[in-house]
């Protein structure tokens, strides 16, 4: 018996990012906590967190904002182009600045915990010093670069047993754990098919493209050497920064890395999912010549992933586009309904559908009511971390969780980049047949860069 909706109510109000972009279903049990342990304005300097910032200008100034809106302590800021940044800076005119991350890991020793909003292409490098340097680490998504950097860093965080968090934001909302609680009440029965879609527009994303020919001198305000950090040499462009740099494969991770570990984070959690078996791509990088391909992501491209049967789980296909890519418009949708938009999710069972996060069509929605509730709640993303921190439990999207949903996403890259089916070995980390595929897992890093 499920219980009924009063008429015209909805579940609680909820942001793009929770369930238009499918993000994560919790697992963990959340508890009322003290304000003090959450961080407050009341809270004993004994309670509070020194933060450091690494990566300042954009997202991470968010970051930073937001805890130190919960009372933690922010003691310093990173970052290589001192202009991006100069907003962050000046609302924390106290924080000791730097440019260099390794330098600041080094020598200044009352940092508690590292928060990073780099490119992608830094993530890994800078959340392995941190995790070895003892720090608790929030890192934004994908969590890492390549395949092989998500595998080490879910390995170092386990054996560091410090606190940790990727940002996945949505993951902390109420719609994932209605999802859940949707699919283990037998509301569509087993799932099958699982859609997610993202369409970044151009000026979020640029991709497509082969690489600048011109060498316009760098910013008197920017460190481009260490800008560049592991990646390989090469010269300045406005083309790469400070935001357009995710469609750049030495950079980002296209559209797929910058929005799978949203949209997928719901499922992987309901589901247990685990490891692809195959991973198959299509999309315009095959009329892209040789020297866009190498160097951007297509303009579109679909992504489909097989995961085998599990326990009592069917076999399921998962499967990805961008680009204004969607996937068959799902017979219980209703006719004047729209199945696009910008973020989706479609999960199709054996009896029934959810959009985002509802069953669809409406009426069945309503019919159906909220499903028993079996998940806690959580306080919020940010303040799950520093909860963990504090000795809490594990946050929602923790690298035990994190690290392996980011390999799952970037596997789907190297499809992007071959255009072929591979199959996949998890145990072995190997593409078993497409060998010269394994070369895309992980690149040698730059002089000065380790992992």
């Amino acid at each position: 018996m499920h219980t009924q909706q009063a008429a015209g109510s909805r579940p609680s109000c909820i942001n793009r990012r929770t369930f238009l972009a499918g993000a994560g279903a919790s697992t963990a049990a959340f508890t009322i906590v003290p304000r003090h342990v959450l961080g407050g304005a009341d809270q004993a300097p004994s309670d509070t967190l020194n933060v450091a910032g690494v990566g300042v200008g954009g997202m991470g100034f968010n970051d930073i904002r937001t805890v130190a809106g919960l009372g933690e302590n922010i003691v310093a800021l990173c970052d290589v182009d001192a202009q991006y940044a100069g907003k962050a800076f000046e609302a924390f005119p106290k924080a000791r600045r730097w440019k260099d991350v390794r330098k600041m890991l080094d020598e200044q020793k009352d940092i508690d915990a590292v928060m990073i909003a780099t490119p992608d292409h830094l993530h890994a490098p800078i959340t392995m010093m941190a995790l070895k340097a003892g720090k608790h680490v929030y890192c934004q998504k994908p969590l890492t670069h390549t395949v092989h950097e998500a595998r080490q860093i879910a390995k170092a965080a386990a054996e560091a047993g410090v606190a940790t968090q990727m940002g996945n934001q949505g993951q902390a909302d109420e719609g994932p754990r209605i999802l859940a609680e949707l699919i283990w009440d037998g509301a569509i029965g087993a799932v099958r098919e699982v859609h997610g879609w993202s369409n970044r527009y151009p000026r979020i994303c640029p991709r497509g493209q082969a690489r600048p020919a011109d060498q316009p001198p760098v910013p008197d305000t920017l460190d481009w050497d260490l800008w560049l950090g592991p990646a390989p040499q090469r010269p300045y462009h406005p083309a790469y920064l400070p935001f357009a740099w995710r469609g750049w494969w030495d950079f980002g991770t296209g559209v797929l890395g910058d929005i799978g570990c949203h949209n997928f984070s719901a499922i992987f959690k309901a589901l247990r999912l685990k490891h692809p078996t195959t991973v198959e791509a299509s999309g315009t990088f095959l009329q892209d010549p040789p020297e866009v391909r190498r160097e951007s992501a297509p303009v579109a491209s679909v992504v489909h992933y097989e995961f085998a049967a599990d326990g009592d789980r069917p076999a399921l296909t998962l499967s990805w586009y961008d680009g204004g890519m969607l996937p068959r418009r799902p017979e219980q949708l209703e006719p004047e309904r729209r199945l696009g938009g910008g973020d989706g999710m479609l999960y199709i069972g054996d009896k029934g559908a959810i959009l985002g996060y509802r069953l669809i069509p409406e009426s069945r929605m309503r019919d159906y009511g909220r499903p028993p509730r079996r998940l806690e709640r959580s306080p919020g993303h940010y303040q799950e971390w520093v909860r963990a921190a504090k000795g809490g439990p594990r946050a929602g999207s923790d690298f035990s969780f994190a690290g392996p949903l980011t390999e799952v996403v970037l596997l789907g890259n190297i499809a992007i980049r071959t255009g072929q089916k591979l199959q996949w070995d998890p145990d072995a980390m190997r593409i078993t047949n497409v060998p010269e595929a394994n070369d895309l897992l992980h690149y040698e890093y730059r002089k000065g860069w380790t992992l």
